[in-house]
């Protein structure tokens, strides 16, 4: 009965792979073995099957995913070969995109160990909300302050006011502190990522608010994104929940500070899904992390050093979901000022259609007096 097949000791040395990934990839179905005796659980395999497990050990060899491997190893060879190419194509833009993220992470550290010329900073800021052609209402909220910057996209039947609710609760951090007539002094702010945290939670708690309903219930779907920038000393701390966006235009080019709290993200960033395949995802708008949406309040925060001539641009992801992110540093690199740029790129996003309400804030950063 085991005439000609070959033990799972001389297909791992044939096919150039251990008898653990033999095994495993068994259990996986990514090579079934042609006869497993039912008495010892032997496995035994096809000379036959030694392409498909070359293939297989190529594929990993790349870096390719067990689930994506399984896919293609589903495949014509013409389509396979069209699937390798796709996900390499990936790959390639994954690496520049990390490389990019490289740049900016280092500059960030080399920034931190560098005493800074200027002691303060100044923002000039400018915002711009629209409704776009396809959704009734706009559900966004924007801020663009001297010294707060805010975008939140609400979702569900009391969205709107959700994300109102969440923007007002950080505009609070924009004005004089009781008994003064001025801005406050940096240093009166304590950590400004904790003061940031802390009208991020009473965000939070007014944006579960904002679902509850006159009879008492709760939209259970009620809640909005949140990405805000707090401008301190020389520096920018950061509060980050939900898919909205946050970015950096530098001299090295535009960076995202910020990462997509969503369920297309996380299979990106587990090789399940290319960025190219977003649009068309049937989970697209699904987030997991978001204000008002449950109990817990997660949001990612963190210190920037930022410098004069910088530009920052906070959006949604009515803006970020349908203008290339080349395209938006053209308008970025371009635009005379904050005033101008928040004009022009809302203006591709309508031409793309605007399917989404979409909201940005660009803020220049300015040398302090």
């Amino acid at each position: 009965m085991d005439a000609g097949l070959l033990t799972i000791g001389e297909f791992a040395r044939a096919a150039r792979l251990s008898p653990k990934a033999l095994r495993l990839y068994d259990e996986l179905g990514l090579l079934t073995p042609a006869r497993v005796d039912p008495f010892n659980g032997y496995r035994r395999y096809a000379p036959a099957q030694l392409e498909r497990a070359r293939l297989v050990a190529w594929l990993r060899r790349l870096g390719m995913p067990l689930a994506r491997i399984r896919e293609v190893g589903e495949l014509d060879p013409g389509a396979a070969a069209a699937a390798v190419a796709a996900y390499w194509e990936q790959v390639e833009s994954d690496t520049a995109a990390r490389r990019d993220l490289a740049a900016f992470l280092v500059d960030q550290l080399i920034r931190k160990d560098t005493v800074m010329t200027n002691s303060s900073l100044l923002m000039r800021s400018a915002a711009l909300s629209d409704r776009g052609l396809v959704r009734p209402v706009n559900q966004d909220a924007v801020y663009a302050g001297t010294r707060l910057l805010a975008v939140a996209d609400g979702h569900g039947a009391g969205g709107g006011a959700a994300a109102t609710a969440a923007i007002a609760e950080l505009a609070v951090l924009e004005s004089p502190m009781p008994g003064r007539q001025a801005e406050p002094a940096d240093e009166a702010w304590g950590d400004p990522v904790a003061a940031l945290e802390e009208a991020g939670r009473r965000a939070h708690r007014a944006a579960a608010a904002a679902g509850d309903g006159p009879d008492g219930g709760t939209d259970d779907g009620t809640g909005s994104t949140l990405t805000a920038l707090l401008r301190y000393g020389a520096g920018l701390a950061l509060l980050h929940i939900g898919d909205s966006r946050a970015y950096v235009l530098r001299d090295s080019g535009l960076f995202r500070i910020t990462q997509d709290h969503s369920v297309v993200q996380s299979l990106i960033d587990e090789g399940r899904l290319t960025p190219e395949e977003v649009p068309s995802h049937p989970q697209r708008a699904l987030l997991l992390r978001t204000l008002g949406g449950g109990p817990e309040f997660a949001p990612d925060l963190q210190l920037l050093q930022a410098r004069p001539g910088e530009r920052y641009l906070l959006c949604t992801d009515g803006l970020s979901g349908v203008v290339a992110a080349a395209a938006i540093r053209e308008v970025l690199t371009a635009a005379a000022g904050p005033e101008e740029a928040v004009a022009r790129l809302v203006a591709p996003a309508r031409r793309a259609g605007a399917p989404d309400n979409v909201s940005c804030v660009v803020a220049d950063v300015l040398a302090g007096e």
